[in-house]
């Protein structure tokens, strides 16, 4: 009865956070404990029950943990390398494409680390620190755990149909032309204004997206020139040329339909799957109350964008990153110099 409990509150203090702003990582964090707490449950029921195949039901998730723990690593070390092949053959070798190859070659490093084990070689003084780096380590897998379940449960987002501004992200031009990802930003807000248009008031779709140093034109044009051309009026978009990256798209974005409509207004934003969690902090950070949609992305793609994607959210938190890992790496010398001077 106890885990019963447990287990539901859990799960009604997910609900709350996740329902009342799904843009956030404790999200992540949330859902990954009641669903921890859900799969302790179900292998008690099992296990304390008298029926040979709920037994069996009950200890699948632990022999797939098992597994995963076991063999998962070595394949997710070689979908790297291979990803990393793809993309560099279909993308070109722009060291922005090398993220999975790079992740891979950490991992196996680790692995040979673990295998050889060259701690051995030095003093035992200096253990505090090589286990400091392995709380760090171990710190930062929950992070990117709790990001993965917040990223996948948010695309579960479905705005409703009642939008005043659809907001399209914008992503570079390539020779003054929409390329692919962003034309499948542009898209996914023409076929959301189409479909509203059907039962309501159409919404002004917001193009977002300033002058590059190699372009000739902003990206909020040549974005609107490319919706217009697909059948959208030209009365119903806005260009914003002005920002340079993802805030400045939500900030000045915001100024917009501000002026145009100073009440209350309901807003979305559309920008690449893989692009979607990070662009909803950047719009709470503005003070937007927008939820987003995603395009979707050619899958050899995703993993090497997913990773940028980890590197920007850390990068976004450096702070609060810096203060754990200063504490524990402090913590490890404090417990070095002990060593020595008590030896």
């Amino acid at each position: 009865m106890f885990l019963e409990i447990i287990t539901f509150i859990l799960l009604i203090i997910f609900l709350i956070f996740y329902l009342r702003d799904p843009r956030r990582l404790i999200i992540g964090f949330l859902f990954n404990l009641f669903f921890c707490s859900f799969l302790i449950l179900c292998l008690y029921l099992g296990l304390s029950s008298h029926n040979e195949i709920l037994n069996i039901i009950a200890v699948i998730p632990l022999f797939i943990i098992a597994f995963m723990l076991t063999f998962g690593i070595f394949a997710l070390m070689i979908g790297l390398f291979l990803n990393a092949r793809i993309l560099m053959r279909k993308e070109g070798r722009r060291f922005s494409n090398c993220l999975t190859l790079l992740a891979g070659l950490g991992i196996l490093f680790s692995i040979l680390f673990l295998l050889f084990d060259p701690t051995r070689l030095l003093s035992p003084h200096f253990q505090p620190i090589f286990t400091g780096v392995f709380f760090i380590v171990i710190y930062f897998f929950f992070h990117l755990f709790n990001f993965l379940t917040a990223y996948f449960l948010y695309q579960f987002n479905k705005p409703r149909r009642n939008q005043d501004f659809i907001i399209v992200l914008g992503s570079g031009l390539i020779h003054d032309k929409v390329p692919p990802l962003l034309a499948s930003r542009i898209n996914k807000a023409i076929d959301f204004y189409w479909k509203q248009a059907a039962v309501t008031s159409p919404p002004t779709i917001i193009f977002s997206g300033g002058q590059g140093p190699a372009e000739n034109l902003p990206e909020a044009e040549a974005m609107q020139k490319y919706a217009v051309e697909k059948g959208i009026p030209i009365r119903h978009t806005v260009q914003e040329n002005r920002s340079v990256n993802t805030y400045q798209n939500m900030l000045f974005s915001k100024q917009i339909m501000d002026s145009l409509k100073s009440d209350t207004y309901n807003s979305i934003f559309t920008t690449n799957n893989f692009h979607l969690f990070r662009a909803g902090l950047y719009a709470k950070q503005a003070g937007l109350n927008s939820q987003g949609i995603g395009s979707k992305t050619a899958f050899y793609y995703w993993p090497n964008a997913m990773i940028r994607e980890y590197i920007a959210i850390i990068v976004m938190e450096r702070k609060r990153h810096t203060k754990v890992v200063g504490f524990i790496l402090g913590f490890a010398v404090f417990l070095t110099v002990l060593n020595f001077l008590f030896s």
